[in-house]
């Protein structure tokens, strides 16, 4: 939704940073952001004052992981299969210590938490199979990509100093991030099924013709 503005944004921002930081400076300190996002979450277990460390990490991901590429592009300094690959581990890497973070915060069950990993870890999986088929990376569905996600966990984490719990009516009062975790989960599972079967039939139709 917000990819062309956003792009924009992005350009703009490569062309004016300063000549000594380059892309991979950017892709540490998203991996970084990711740690200290993390480590909000666990530390908010103790003192929920520690959720604005969570904000404020997001906000420096967002920096990081967005621009890199767009660094390198504006630059000509791009490097198609290190670069993918490189930003592609560390977003594993980032999202299981963002995701252990929250199992160990309280405010996500630990079940649940390892659940959203393992989803995300198959979606990521098809993509990356998808992308080795088909030569094109995909980085959003149903119009939700990773700046949106951003938005949405800092908006939700925010939520969590007023009340870290949601009226479900007949279903009682739930944390929120649990609630918000089992629609996440619903949601990768409904992309990952959607993507195989578009993938598998595609291909099918591809092996037919030769």
């Amino acid at each position: 939704l917000l990819a062309a503005v956003e792009k924009r944004l992005l350009i703009a921002i490569a062309r004016r940073l300063p000549a000594r930081i380059h892309s991979d400076h950017l892709t540490a300190l998203a991996l970084a952001a990711m740690a200290l996002a993390g480590a909000g979450y666990a530390l908010a277990r103790w003192d929920v004052r520690a959720i604005w460390i969570v904000v404020a990490a997001l906000a420096i991901n967002w920096f990081g992981d967005s621009l890199d590429g767009t660094v390198a592009r504006v630059r000509g300094a791009e490097r198609p299969r290190y670069g993918s690959y490189v930003d592609h581990v560390l977003d594993i890497v980032g999202i299981t210590l963002l995701i252990a973070g929250l199992a160990t915060s309280g405010f996500m069950t630990p079940l649940i938490a390892l659940s959203l990993l393992v989803g995300y870890l198959l979606v990521s999986g098809e993509v990356f199979l998808a992308t080795a088929v088909h030569g094109v990376f995909r980085m959003s569905a149903f119009g939700v990509g990773p700046t949106e996600l951003r938005i949405l966990l800092a908006a939700g984490t925010i939520a969590l100093l007023r009340d870290p719990h949601v009226d479900l009516g007949a279903f009682g009062r739930l944390q929120l991030f649990d609630v918000g975790g089992l629609v996440a989960i619903a949601g990768m599972a409904a992309t990952l099924l959607i993507s195989v079967a578009r993938n598998g039939m595609a291909l099918a139709r591809l092996g037919a013709r030769h």
